[in-house]
C-alpha cells in the first residue's frame, strides 16, 4: 500500500488500530480536572471498584442505578480512586470524583484531579493489570508474614474499654489451651493513657513488657491499638497544641487569659466522644507520631500497630491543615503512610494505599446473617481495588453490643463466619468461641483455625506472588472465565 496518499494513510492507520486493540494494547485518555465523563457501558459489561463497602452492591451493570462520591466519603472502609471493567476498561484519578450509574451510562463528574480513562484488552484481568501497573505498582514488599499464616485475635470483644494486663494474659491462654494455635494479639482501644499519650495505664498494666515477653515466648507477637486523636486538655494536647500539629479550627487562633499557646485546634467528634486530632500533613507531626510508636517497640518489644479512624470524613469542613493544598481523603493516606515503616500493621480506613504492604480489614460487621453475606463481595472488590492483603472482619461480626447478651449470640452464624475466613488471606477472632458456643461448635471453629494455619504457606506464596504482579489474592470468578462474566448480577 503507498500509504504517502493521505487517504492510504488514513486506511492504513485504521487498520493498524484495529490491530493493535485486537492484540490487547492499552489505550488513555486523560481528561482535565472538573470535566464530566459520560461513558456508555458495554453490552454484558460490569464494573468494580470505589469502595469496598459496597461490594455486596456489585458489579455495577448496565441495569445498575447507583452513585458514591468519593471525596471526603470512605464510608468507613477502603476506598480508592479506580472502577475497572470486565470489558478491559478502567477509570482512575490521583483525586476524589463522583461516579454514577444510571442507565447503561457511567458518569464521572465533581472531579478533583486529572482522570485517566483507559482501555485494555477485554478482560477484568487485562483492565486490572493496566491500571496496577500504571498507578499502583506493588513493591515487592508484604506485610508480616504471621498475619498470613495464622489466625489473629483482637482482644476487643472479649474486654472492650477495660483492656488490661492479667485478662490480656487470661484470653492468650485461653487460645493455646483450647487447641487454637498462636498468632497475631492485637491488643485493642484502652491499654493507654489517654489518646496521645502512648503509654500503658499504670492501674491496668503491671509490667507491660513482661506481659509482651510472656505472650511472644509462647509464639504470639502484639500489636497495639493507635489512632491520630488526642484527648483534649491533657499534657500531650497542650504540648501537640502549641507545636502546631493539631489541626486547626477555621478562626485558628484564640484569645484567651493564660492559654498556653494562641493555636486553636479543631475539636473531632468521633466514636469516642470529641478530640483533637494529629495533622500528619506536617512532617514534624508525622515524626512526633512516629517515635511514640518506636518507643513502644524499642521499649516493651511491641510488634506492631492496628492503625484505626483516620476516616477522611474526620478533616471535613471546619478544619485547617498545615498543607492547605490538602483534601480530606489525602489525610487518610498521610495516616496510612505512617503504617509503612511496621510491617505487623493492620488499617480499616485507608485512601490510595493500593499496591503498598499494608494489611487491610473489612468495616466492623453486624452480628447478623446480611452482613456475613457481604464479606466475599467485600473481599473481592479490595482486591479489585488494589487492596491484596485483606481480612474479613472480625469473626462473626466486629460489633461488641451483639456479644453483651448470651441470648442473642447466633452459634451458627459464628460457625458459618470462622469457616469464611478459613481459606481467606486472613482470618481474625475476637469473640473467644469457647466461651459463646456449645463443645461441639467451638470444635469446628478451632479447626477451621488450625486449617488456616495448616494452609498458612499457600497462603503467604500467594501474598508473595501479589507482591510481584499486583494481582489480587482473592479474585472474582469473572477474572478467569472473563466470556461468563455477563451471566454475574449483584450480590443483594
Amino acid at each position: 500500500m503507498n500509504t504517502n496518499h493521505p487517504k492510504h494513510l488514513l486506511i492504513f492507520l485504521s487498520c493498524f488500530m484495529i490491530h493493535v486493540m485486537a492484540m490487547g494494547a492499552s489505550t488513555e485518555v486523560a481528561h482535565p480536572k472538573g470535566e464530566s465523563i459520560q461513558i456508555e457501558l458495554l453490552s454484558g459489561e460490569l464494573w468494580w471498584g470505589g469502595l469496598s463497602v459496597d461490594g455486596h452492591h456489585m458489579p455495577f451493570g448496565e441495569e445498575t442505578r447507583f452513585e458514591r462520591n468519593l471525596f471526603g466519603d470512605n464510608r468507613g472502609n477502603q476506598a480508592s480512586p479506580i472502577l475497572v471493567s470486565s470489558k478491559g476498561r478502567y477509570i482512575w484519578s490521583e483525586g476524589p470524583y463522583r461516579y454514577s450509574f444510571n442507565d447503561g451510562v457511567l458518569l464521572i463528574d465533581e472531579t478533583l484531579g486529572e482522570v485517566f480513562v483507559g482501555h485494555s484488552g477485554d478482560s477484568l484481568a487485562e483492565g486490572y493489570r493496566a491500571v496496577s501497573s500504571k498507578y499502583f505498582p506493588p513493591n515487592g514488599e508484604i506485610p508480616d508474614p504471621l498475619l498470613f499464616t495464622a489466625p489473629q485475635y483482637d482482644t476487643w470483644i472479649e474486654l472492650m474499654y477495660n483492656q488490661n494486663q492479667e485478662d490480656i494474659l487470661r484470653y492468650a491462654f485461653a487460645i493455646l489451651s483450647n487447641g487454637y494455635p498462636s498468632g497475631v494479639l492485637m491488643i485493642d482501644d484502652n491499654w493507654q493513657k489517654s489518646y496521645g499519650d502512648w503509654t500503658f495505664r499504670e492501674d491496668r498494666f503491671e509490667d507491660p513488657k513482661l506481659m509482651i515477653q510472656l505472650l511472644q515466648e509462647v509464639g504470639f507477637k502484639i500489636m497495639m491499638w493507635i489512632c491520630p486523636f488526642v484527648t483534649a486538655d491533657t499534657e500531650t494536647f497542650r504540648y501537640t497544641a502549641a507545636e502546631g500539629m493539631l489541626h486547626l479550627d477555621p478562626s485558628r487562633t484564640q484569645d484567651i487569659l493564660w492559654a498556653n499557646t494562641q493555636n486553636k485546634a479543631a475539636m473531632i467528634r468521633w466514636w469516642n466522644g470529641a478530640s483533637a486530632m494529629l495533622d500528619l500533613s506536617n512532617p514534624k507531626t508525622m515524626q512526633w507520631f512516629e517515635d511514640q510508636l518506636d518507643h513502644l517497640v524499642e521499649e516493651y518489644g511491641v510488634d506492631g500497630f492496628k492503625f484505626d479512624a483516620g476516616d477522611a470524613r474526620f478533616y471535613g469542613d471546619g478544619i485547617i491543615s498545615y498543607n492547605e493544598d490538602s483534601v480530606p481523603n489525602d489525610h487518610s493516606m498521610y495516616f496510612g503512610e505512617m503504617g509503612l515503616k511496621y510491617p505487623l500493621n493492620e488499617y480499616r480506613a485507608s485512601w490510595k494505599m493500593a499496591g503498598l504492604p499494608l494489611a487491610q480489614r473489612l468495616r466492623d460487621k453486624r452480628h447478623e446473617w446480611g452482613d456475613l453475606q457481604q464479606l466475599i463481595p467485600g473481599m473481592l472488590t479490595q482486591g479489585l481495588m488494589g487492596y491484596a492483603y485483606t481480612c474479613p472482619d472480625m469473626i462473626g461480626g466486629g460489633e461488641y453490643q451483639s456479644f453483651l447478651r448470651q441470648d442473642t449470640i447466633d452459634q451458627e452464624l459464628i460457625v458459618r463466619s470462622t469457616q469464611v475466613h478459613a481459606l481467606m488471606p486472613m482470618m481474625q477472632f475476637s469473640v473467644a468461641p469457647w466461651r459463646v458456643l456449645s463443645p461441639e461448635n467451638n470444635a469446628i471453629c478451632r479447626d477451621m483455625a488450625n486449617l488456616h494455619a495448616e494452609f498458612g504457606e499457600e497462603i503467604l506464596a500467594l501474598a508473595h506472588r501479589s507482591a510481584e504482579t499486583g494481582e489480587p489474592i482473592v479474585k472474582p470468578l469473572a477474572w478467569y472465565w472473563p466470556n461468563q462474566a455477563g451471566h454475574l448480577t449483584p450480590y443483594s
